[in-house]
């Protein structure tokens, strides 16, 4: 038996979550669950993160790495070679297409194929703007401290 969640309460004391309720809802949703290939995500510090993906037989001509928005997309594709007749074939070299649902700011550092690895790091730059930032309180006219101004460079007449 499978019950969903309902996040509708939610939604009466919280602002600005949609996008993560979508996600739990859609994670809800997933019939399928694709073990090919293997991988493995770590958590290296506060902001950065790795992925690593077990792709043996495929080049790096035959990986694709893109990121769209919050969205990391891995595809893997390799032309059939016909050597011969397979008795049994365990080394698999199926396409596949493995997506990663990113955090806001994260992007991909650095990738490496070796050993039939692949590593993915990822990191979280949040912009200055985005940072906690104080707010002032003013009074009740609605004044409040002047604000710091930067001086403009002096010209000499």
């Amino acid at each position: 038996m499978r019950t969903e969640l309902d996040f509708t309460p939610l939604f009466r004391s919280s602002i600005g979550f949609d996008r993560l309720f979508n996600l739990l809802d859609n994670a809800q949703r997933l019939q399928a669950v694709d073990l090919w290939p293997p991988y493995d995500i770590v958590k290296l510090g506060d902001d950065q993160y790795e992925i690593t993906m077990a792709v043996a037989g495929f080049s790096q001509s035959d990986l694709d790495i893109t990121q769209e928005r919050n969205v990391l997309v891995i595809k893997g594709g390799k032309a059939e070679k016909k050597e011969g007749e397979y008795l049994h074939r365990g080394i698999s070299g199926q396409s596949f297409e493995r997506r990663f649902e990113l955090a806001d700011h994260v992007h991909v550092k650095t990738a490496s194929l070796a050993d039939g690895l692949l590593r993915i790091v990822l990191k979280q730059e949040v912009p200055e703007a985005m940072k906690p930032r104080r707010i002032a309180i003013g009074d009740a006219s609605g004044t409040t401290a002047p604000p710091l101004q930067i001086e403009a460079d002096k010209q000499v007449a």
